[in-house]
């Protein structure tokens, strides 16, 4: 009573699934892009250069918290399909956007400013001028 089993290298791996599926539409959520950005340090500031295309200045929000930044922007969809028009295939989107990082010194918000010009959000961080270690006396 011998029973002998062949070896399949694939059965339980998924490939099965892959080819399978292979033809089958590919849906994609439509989510809006991250928020690409370069950080550069240069005379006592950092120089934060972000891109936002396709969003007004008014629904950028940047917040500082000590040395977080967060730069948010509500993306709108436009739709302007005309009658007769079918539309094949849409890849704008609608949302909203977020991204957060920490700089290793905390911002001074007072003097730091921000402009958007082109799609590019361009904040200059003054980094608070660090106070003087004190020494406590022990009584």
């Amino acid at each position: 009573m011998n029973h002998l089993t062949t070896y399949d290298p694939f059965a339980e791996s998924g490939i099965d699934d892959l080819f399978r599926g292979f033809f089958r539409p590919v849906r994609v959520e439509k989510t809006p892009a991250s928020i690409k950005m370069d950080v550069t340090e240069e005379n006592g500031a950092y120089l934060v250069k972000a891109e936002i295309p396709g969003v007004g200045k008014e629904d950028i929000q940047v917040s500082i918290e000590g040395n977080q930044v967060t730069i948010g922007a509500e993306v709108k969809r436009e739709k302007d399909v005309k009658d007769g028009e079918r539309v094949l295939r849409s890849e704008r989107y609608a949302g909203a956007v977020h991204r957060s990082f920490v700089l290793p010194v905390e911002i001074d918000e007072a003097s730091s400013n921000a402009k958007y010009e082109d799609g590019v959000l361009e904040l200059t961080l003054t980094k608070r001028a660090e106070s003087a270690a004190k020494k406590l006396t022990i009584q």
